[in-house]
């Protein structure tokens, strides 16, 4: 593996947030700004109670109690696992509606270590899986790489993990 010194930051704008000033390990934090997930032209989720996870070179990623999710609309996915180092052992869940599918396209972690207990009861979803994601009315983009769930806004300065050349990173 080759591994790369740290790149530049890029330079932020007025209010913006440079993913190289986040924390490393991660953290979780509440964010009260409305959050949106349409899938299938559907709302699948939407909230002012969310949680985002922040991680040096990673543009955040956003979760939504699940209250505020379409649960009828998630499916346990069994065979996709992962585990994070700092917040633990992930689930997943397929989004399933008469017209689509989108396979392991949202998470959770149901016993998250302690450092991210409050990322217990909520859930992620994959943006690039998505129809549209919206942080406080801003349409979102997909982090960059098929593995991350970050959501790219212009609240975010990178460059981001996941671009070409950042598996060193």
């Amino acid at each position: 593996m080759m591994w790369r010194r740290r790149p530049e930051p890029l330079p932020t704008g007025p209010g913006q947030e440079s993913v190289w000033n986040y924390p490393r390990p991660a953290v979780a934090e509440p964010f009260a700004g409305r959050l949106e997930v349409i899938f299938d032209g559907r709302v699948l989720a939407d909230t002012t109670r969310g949680v985002r996870t922040l991680e040096t070179s990673h543009p955040p990623s956003y979760y939504f109690p699940i209250g505020d999710v379409a649960t009828e609309l998630l499916r346990s996915n069994t065979a996709r696992r992962s585990r994070c180092e700092w917040k633990g052992q992930a689930r997943y869940f397929d989004i399933v509606t008469p017209g689509r599918t989108a396979i392991a396209a949202a998470w959770s972690y149901p016993e998250p270590t302690a450092p991210f207990a409050a990322l217990a009861g909520q859930i992620a979803f994959y943006l690039a899986q998505m129809d549209i994601c919206r942080v406080e009315g801003e349409i979102a983009t997909a982090q960059p790489g098929e593995f991350y769930g970050g959501w790219v806004t212009s609240r975010v300065a990178g460059p981001f993990k996941g671009e070409p050349g950042t598996m060193g990173w």
